[in-house]
């Protein structure tokens, strides 16, 4: 009777295993998958719903086209069919991306059509803007024209001076670059030690607040006295602005990190180094990171008054030279390359910050 009961009795390690194995499964999830375990069914009205909205860029690329082809110009439009195969372009990209990703949700992969989703609202505004835009300026001739051209307009001149603008736009980015790495490291080696060192941060605080408040086109007149070389100036300028974004980032994320965190590393017998670059670097990695994207933003501003105020060279520089000729659609061109560069400079940043951060709830690939 004893052995009829101990057989029939559950088996404690197998339950143990069976509950390590189910763990190691969850942890194995991704955060798709365990929203998908977590989101309720959607009725079939939410569903609908889903759909226009991640067709509404298809209806908008559309009336953009129908606006462009159909309606007549009010002003000399050169090469007109280039924002006809713009918009036919991407006309033809999403409508195969939403296919695509209707594909892989009829396979189980919901990925695609979730993202497509999130981000048809933003790209069904953005064309019904330039829609708009487009019609204000040629159709109508509301905006005074040449001042302010129109879309096929800025695609023309940017075609015609591709090599000024690319040569420009290297020239730029170069220094940006050049003016962001410089002055990160130098904000991350005087951030991290003002925030771990009070001697330290008692000679450097009241540099930073010297500092810290004083507009960036404030050092203009001062380094044209100054200096030899508007391009070196121009490089102080950018390197001043990031290094005291990244320093204030880095010296309050130290010292904010919990003193029982260094107390613990102490008594496992941790070194100074240690301490430094086991405990309060990775603790005060959030503050680091978003003073890095304070101080691209300010960088990107520092490049563009610097240019436009002297620096014979780069995206500001042919901004006033264009301006100074009249050549309006070559002015927007550069702007429009500017926001385009700027955007691709901080979404590189953004990705490197989801990857470093990737540990933060919330933060995963």
């Amino acid at each position: 009777m004893f052995n009829k009961v101990s057989s029939s009795s559950p088996n404690p390690t197998a339950g143990r295993a069976k509950l390590v194995e189910d763990a190691k499964s969850a942890s194995k999830l991704t955060r798709e998958q365990l929203m998908e375990l977590e989101e309720r069914e959607k009725t079939p009205r939410e569903k609908l719903l889903d759909t226009i909205i991640t067709i509404c860029p298809l209806f908008a690329l559309v009336l953009g086209l129908a606006e462009y082809l159909l309606l007549p110009d009010c002003n000399p439009n050169p090469m007109p069919h280039m924002y006809t195969a713009v918009l036919a372009v991407l006309l033809v990209l999403y409508a195969a991306r939403f296919a695509l990703a209707k594909l892989q949700e009829k396979k189980g992969n919901k990925k695609a059509i979730r993202n497509l989703r999130y981000k048809a609202p933003l790209f069904t505004v953005v064309m019904l803007i330039l829609t708009l835009y487009d019609y204000l300026t040629i159709k109508t001739n509301f905006f005074t024209y040449p001042l302010v051209p129109c879309l096929n307009s800025i695609m023309y001149a940017a075609f015609t001076d591709r090599a000024t603008l690319i040569e420009c736009a290297g020239h730029t980015l170069l220094l940006m670059l050049k003016g962001y790495v410089l002055g990160v490291v130098l904000g991350l080696i005087t951030g991290i030690t003002c925030g771990y060192s009070r001697k330290v941060n008692y000679w450097i605080d009241p540099i930073l607040k010297f500092m810290g408040p004083i507009p960036i086109s404030t050092w203009i007149p001062i380094i044209a006295v100054l200096s030899a070389s508007l391009s070196g100036g121009a490089l102080f300028i950018i390197v001043v602005g990031v290094w005291t974004a990244v320093t204030n980032a880095s010296r309050a994320g130290v010292a904010n990190v919990d003193k029982a965190y260094f107390d613990a590393a102490k008594i496992l017998g941790a070194s100074e180094a240690q301490l430094i670059f086991r405990v309060a670097i990775p603790a005060a990695m959030p503050n680091i990171m978003a003073g890095m994207t304070q101080g691209m933003m300010t960088a990107c501003t520092a490049i563009m008054v610097a240019e436009m105020m002297g620096v014979k060279g780069g995206l500001g520089w042919y901004i006033t030279w264009v301006k100074s000729w009249a050549l309006y659609n070559n002015m927007f061109a550069s702007l429009f390359i500017i926001c385009l560069i700027f955007t691709l400079v901080t979404k590189t940043l953004n990705i490197v910050k989801k990857r470093v951060l990737r540990w933060q709830i919330g933060v995963t690939k």
